[in-house]
């Protein structure tokens, strides 16, 4: 009988084996079944720089930005062609946009040097936008105000422009790739949700480099920011920067800075009007106000080299409320711009950055460009 037992148990064993790998195999082609819907349900990302361990555990600002004679000359996607695109403003004394120039009103230098007029060509060229929006939380109660706004401005636009809709948090994530439909973009500003912290310097950096990919079209960045880097990301400052003159593609900052140092510094006035004996039980909020104002102030600072150096505008208004008016002038100035082309004397490829200046025959006309541009490698 013990016998017996034995052989029946055999057959058990191999039947609860078989019922084990087939409840197994069931299982994880539900998981499969499951990870493959959520990643076809997922909207679409860009990737973001490998993330390096950072010695600051709290948000705080990047140092400011460096010139570009300082940033590293490593791994830098450059334009191959000896032509260089110089989108180029022009206003009159009053601030007023002027759109009448020709050809023989522009004179460019590079590095000092004169460059021949005969080298110098305008041509019609389309803008590609890119509308980046800070998901943080100081600037989430102004969401409606972009949307309204990035609508607005989209459809001031020639019709031969895009735009593209990137949100940025403790990752980056491009709502809506190149378009030149509203409705697509309607559609996708209404996907914008809060999120912690502000990845910036990865954004710029990923916009410049997986957005803006040569072509003849010219290249604008159009940000709604506080500025403050959290310092979680892997991008720098100065690599965001180099990312972004490496394209060629002109900075909007739209900062809600002035409204956060007011709000700051009246409450900092105020526990400071308290008796010293308040003051010092409020020690802790007095310290942490300064140093949320030394912080905007560095912010200030960056926002307002890099726009600088880009060719771009700095935007400060006092009430976010103003978005559409200011959403409006920086498509007026694209649509106003001059696409300014011209053949470098310097055909040298050394890698190395050249900085350019461009004025016009009359003076008393304000002209902005980006500052410079790097030189193709051999």
């Amino acid at each position: 009988m013990r016998s017996s037992n034995k052989l029946t148990r055999v057959p058990r064993l191999l039947f609860i084996c078989a019922l084990m790998s087939l409840v197994l195999t069931s299982g994880l082609n539900i998981s499969r079944t499951r990870a493959e819907q959520q990643d076809k349900t997922t909207r679409p990302r860009l990737s973001t720089p490998p993330i390096q361990p950072t010695p600051t555990p709290q948000p705080a600002p990047d140092s400011q930005l460096s010139s570009p004679e300082d940033i590293d000359d490593d791994e830098v996607i450059r334009v191959t062609t000896s032509e260089v695109l110089l989108p180029v403003t022009v206003r009159d004394a009053m601030g007023r946009l002027v759109k009448t120039l020709t050809r023989d009103d522009f004179r460019v230098r590079e590095d000092g040097r004169e460059q021949p007029l005969s080298g110098l060509e305008l041509r019609q060229a389309p803008v590609d936008v890119a509308l980046m929006i800070d998901a943080s939380s100081s600037v989430a109660p102004s969401f409606e105000d972009f949307r309204r706004a990035a609508d607005e401005f989209a459809g001031r636009l020639a019709k031969d422009d895009r735009v593209c809709l990137l949100k940025f948090d403790d990752k980056v994530e491009l709502l809506q790739d190149w378009t030149s439909s509203r409705f697509q973009l309607r559609r996708a500003l209404r996907r914008i949700t809060p999120g912690m912290f502000t990845r910036f310097n990865d954004a710029l950096y990923l916009t410049a480099r997986e957005q803006f990919k040569g072509g003849q079209r010219r290249h604008a960045v159009v940000v709604l920011t506080d500025g403050i880097d959290s310092g979680n990301g892997s991008a720098t400052s100065q690599t965001a920067l180099r990312a972004l003159l490496e394209t060629g593609a002109i900075v909007y900052a739209i900062t809600n800075i002035e409204i956060q140092r007011a709000s700051k510094q009246s409450e900092l006035d105020t526990l400071l009007s308290a008796p010293p004996s308040t003051q010092r039980f409020n020690q802790i909020n007095i310290d942490r106000l300064r140093e949320g104002l030394r912080i905007l102030d560095l912010s200030e600072q960056n926002l307002d080299t890099l726009t600088a150096a880009t060719g771009g505008r700095f935007y400060k208004p006092q009430s976010f409320a103003a978005l559409d008016q200011v959403y409006a002038e920086v498509a007026d100035e694209l649509r106003s711009q001059y696409a300014l082309y011209y053949s470098p004397l310097d055909k040298t490829r050394d890698g190395k950055f050249r900085r350019v200046q461009v004025r016009t025959r009359d003076l008393n006309l304000r002209v902005t460009t980006r500052i410079g541009y790097f030189a193709p490698r051999r």
